[in-house]
């Protein structure tokens, strides 16, 4: 299993086991992470489960592809590290991962 941290605005943080294969926002769903609505159900149509990758994991995730850019200007405050956790495949790479839950979602 991998394990996922999402922090939350407040600092709070929630750590999460993930098996390969699974996104990070089906992670966060199947948890009750706040903050992630997801409400496309993870089909890269929506923006509402954007994340920011904590800087010591963007190298290791990698960058958006073309579509989920262009659904990024959709999301709330995009910076250089946004993605969308929908497009993030967990995988053993990704033990460890952080994430941070924006303040609001679109």
């Amino acid at each position: 299993m991998t394990k996922i941290t999402y922090v939350e605005p407040d600092g709070s943080r929630i750590e999460v086991e993930a098996e390969n294969g699974s996104t990070v926002m089906e992670n966060a769903i199947m948890n009750g992470v706040p903050g992630i609505v997801a409400e496309c159900g993870g089909a890269c149509t929506c923006a509402t489960c954007h994340v920011y990758v904590d800087d010591a994991w963007t190298e290791t995730v990698g960058g958006p592809s073309v579509m989920e850019e262009d659904m990024l200007d959709f999301a709330f405050d995009v910076r250089e590290n946004s993605r969308l956790s929908c497009q993030i495949k967990v995988r053993d790479e990704l033990d460890g991962l952080v994430v941070n839950v924006p303040t609001r979602q679109g």
